[in-house]
């Protein structure tokens, strides 16, 4: 480990580097110079006299002692690890160790400086191998488990499958399972290869694997009886029926009522073939097999079907099913709002108006999107359910003093901001709910916003909603809201979800800032507004940021006759896919629309910024939800069908 991380609070660095004493800037300058020489191995550049003392002399020290591995003793890893038990150090040296002592082949040592099963594939294998020869039995299991996957595993882990491969531990049925999962996955080069270790007993089953990968159909001709005494039959049929249901769902489902009764396998690969088929049938509206989708699902007994097989009896408007579904829930599930809210609507339509106030009522208690729905049915205030932030003055001095406090202040002075985070959020994980709470109040002093969300999540601090949902950058919001004529608590609710307002956020798939924006979209908004384009750099400034997110959603908001559930729809998920969705919708009130949003994702989203932006505006009132409205009332009437779209 290098330790560089990304840099999201360079802002926060620089701000703090300007109002040092001289004294510390000196201190520091050298602590920086000394940890860059160290990362790369130019230990004639530290000046040890400058850094002595420094709160930061462990990242030195552990650049040094990584180093030395795997020759270092594991006495001075052992050492260091009880020193800097309190810093994320101390795992980034076990971790270090394992990995060199497990190349160089010092198992002892890896035993020794390992305390268990350590995180990772790669040095799960490696501390597997380690314990071949010490404990067999518990290599073989660990190693088995690493070995049943339908993916290759790293070079760490060929020592220890040979040796299990050598000494039966891993026989050629575990062969055979491990090559389903592969062609179940797509992984052909690993099944190809798998395949190839497998001895001549095995050869009617590769046939028969064959014979299905040329033709989905073949799976109703090929005997029911696969490998040696039928044992590879559970497995090859879970991998054939996986990608039959995926091709062609109808047709997978008549064959599996149609080969079924003929099958012994194993309950797990019953159990995963007819998920597959209810989960795709229901997805897919395959009507056809509807009764034994119905008689199936409640043996599987399966939550997330189960909520699936609703949510199809809400699409059908059918309240009768929509109550016995959610009956057959688990309590905790059917306790949860959004089905309490359900109970409440099929309640309603069905004519049993006491019944349906109460599930609206258990609803309402909770702050979440369905909370605030059935709040505005019952014609209440939101439940905001929050918690003043109050924290003494002995807490925050004590909290300051703390040494992983010091470290991450002293990190995010020499620009190490990655490094910072991972302070941080070690000390809050470890912390009591009072010294979390504490923390918390440290990062709110410090300005720390993007510190300050994450730390309420860590330190599941879920109703401190000042904290959770803090008042940064409001003014950019409320002068582009005003500008763009969007509702700037909308802003505040999409940037909130986006990037728990770190304006340095970067996505997997290269979207920027608070409002998580792509180059390509901040390109064409530049042009739209005649200025010039930030670039992938200039896009992270917030003031930017917010004003070419506030022009996008404008542009959505004018699209759908400014609905903002739907233009959040479309900030999400795309407006091309909105547009299909509401051109293939019946007309259907907003709850309905926003549960048959086919991307579990944009459901999710839409509902989390509605809710963040009511949240939002209660907080802008005092943390009061008087007069508060998730949505309009034009919005809560709406036909969500083609008509609201603005170009037809």
């Amino acid at each position: 480990m290098s330790l560089r991380f990304p840099v999201p609070w360079r802002a926060l660095a620089t701000a703090t580097l300007c109002c040092l004493p001289l004294l510390g800037q000196a201190d520091d300058r050298s602590m920086r110079d000394a940890l860059h020489a160290a990362r790369a191995g130019d230990w004639h550049k530290i000046d040890e006299a400058a850094i002595a003392g420094h709160e930061l002399a462990g990242y030195v020290a552990y650049h040094r002692l990584r180093n030395r591995l795997p020759d270092a003793e594991p006495r001075s890893v052992l050492n260091f690890i009880e020193r800097y038990a309190d810093a994320p150090l101390a795992g980034w040296m076990r971790g270090q160790a394992i990995d060199r002592y497990g190349d160089a082949g010092r198992h002892a040592d890896l035993l020794e400086v390992a305390d268990g099963e350590p995180e990772g594939t790669a040095r799960r294998c490696h501390y597997y191998t380690a314990l071949l020869d010490r404990d067999p039995a518990m290599a073989a299991e660990g190693g088995r488990r690493l070995w049943r996957v339908g993916h290759s595993q790293p070079e760490a882990c060929d020592s220890l499958f040979n040796t299990l491969r050598a000494r039966g531990a891993i026989d050629e049925q575990r062969i055979w399972e491990r090559q389903m999962l592969a062609w179940q996955a797509g992984e052909n080069g690993l099944a190809t290869y798998l395949g190839g270790l497998l001895g001549s007993r095995w050869q009617t089953a590769r046939q028969a694997m064959a014979r299905v990968q040329a033709d989905d159909t073949a799976i109703t001709r090929v005997s029911p009886c696969i490998g040696p005494e039928c044992r590879g039959s559970g497995p090859f049929f879970a991998a054939a029926m996986h990608g039959h249901v995926r091709a062609d769902t109808e047709q997978a489902l008549r064959a599996w009522r149609r080969i079924a009764p003929q099958l012994n396998i194993a309950a797990e690969h019953r159990r995963a073939i007819e998920h597959d088929l209810i989960f795709y049938s229901l997805v897919r509206d395959v009507y056809g097999h509807r009764d034994w989708v119905d008689a199936t699902l409640p043996q599987l007994a399966d939550p997330d079907l189960l909520e699936l097989r609703v949510r199809t009896a809400l699409a059908d408007r059918d309240w009768r099913g929509v109550l016995d579904w959610i009956q057959r829930l688990p309590d905790e599930n059917r306790r949860d709002e959004r089905w309490q809210y359900w109970q409440a609507r099929a309640l309603e339509r069905l004519g049993d108006a006491d019944a349906a106030e109460r599930a609206y009522a258990a609803a309402a208690t909770e702050r979440s999107f369905y909370g605030f729905a059935a709040a505005d049915r019952l014609g209440r205030d939101y439940s905001l359910n929050m918690e003043r932030n109050s924290v003494d003055s002995a807490d925050r001095e004590r909290v300051s003093r703390w040494p992983a406090v010091r470290r991450t202040e002293a990190l995010l002075r020499i620009n190490e901001p990655g490094l910072a985070a991972s302070e941080w959020y070690m000390a809050v994980r470890r912390a009591s709910p009072r010294d979390a709470r504490a923390l918390g109040d440290y990062a709110h002093r410090r300005g720390w916003n993007a510190r300050l969300v994450q730390t309420t999540i860590v330190g599941q601090l879920w109703d401190a909603l000042e904290w959770r949902f803090p008042e940064a950058y409001r003014g950019d919001f409320l002068e582009w809201g005003r500008r763009t004529g969007v509702d700037p608590y909308l802003l505040m609710g999409i940037a909130r979800r986006e990037s728990a307002y770190n304006p340095e956020a970067l996505s997997p798939a290269g979207a920027r800032g608070l409002m998580q924006l792509m180059p390509a979209t901040a390109t064409q908004l530049s042009r739209q507004l005649g200025i010039p384009d930030p670039g992938a750099y200039g896009i992270l400034d917030p003031q930017t940021n917010i004003r070419l997110g506030s022009t996008y959603i404008r542009d959505m908001l004018e699209r759908y006759r400014g609905n903002r559930l739907a233009a959040t729809a479309a900030y999400n998920a795309g407006p091309s896919r909105v547009d299909r969705w509401l051109r293939g919708s019946a007309t259907v009130p907003f709850d309905l629309f926003v549960e048959s949003i086919p991307f579990r994702e944009t459901r999710h989203y839409v509902q989390a910024v509605l809710t963040y932006r009511a949240i939002f505006e209660s907080l802008a009132n005092g943390g009061n939800s008087e007069g508060v409205s998730m949505l309009t009332q034009a919005e809560k009437t709406a036909r969500y069908d083609s008509s609201l779209l603005a170009r037809q």
